[in-house]
């Protein structure tokens, strides 16, 4: 009975902690998928259109340390820095979420894990 009840809350902890990151955890995991992150090529990448409409300054402004509106829909977007919203990169199911649906909006495609890290590495640098 006690095994058994161990496990079971052994089971919980591992589950809801599966998710659970920090901005370095992440940063390193795609550095590792991809090679050293560049600050100065995740602002470069930030800011530079495409070949489509829009940047991720175009929703998220540069700096990203204060709440802004997207730019169609006007919803309210919270600080994209980890220095002004400590939410921001905590959730790697999460994060990838919005890295997929924001770089097809910028790039018409996925984000590699190079573009991710380098954004990441400079998103960390914002005060």
């Amino acid at each position: 009975m006690f095994l058994k009840s161990f496990l079971g809350s052994a089971l919980i902890g591992l589950t809801l902690s599966a998710g659970a990151a920090t901005p370095s955890d992440l940063l390193k995991s795609y550095e590792a998928q991809s090679g050293k992150a560049s600050p100065a090529r995740g602002e470069q990448f930030f800011n530079t259109k495409h070949g489509k409409e829009w940047s991720c300054a175009s929703c998220h402004e540069n700096p990203p340390n204060h709440d802004t509106k997207h730019i169609v829909t006007g919803k309210v977007i919270k600080p994209l820095a980890p220095s002004a919203n400590p939410a921001r990169f905590t959730d790697e199911a999460k994060t990838e979420k919005w890295f997929k649906r924001n770089c097809n909006d910028v790039l018409g495609r996925e984000c590699t894990a190079q573009e991710k890290a380098d954004v990441l590495s400079w998103l960390m640098t914002v005060k």
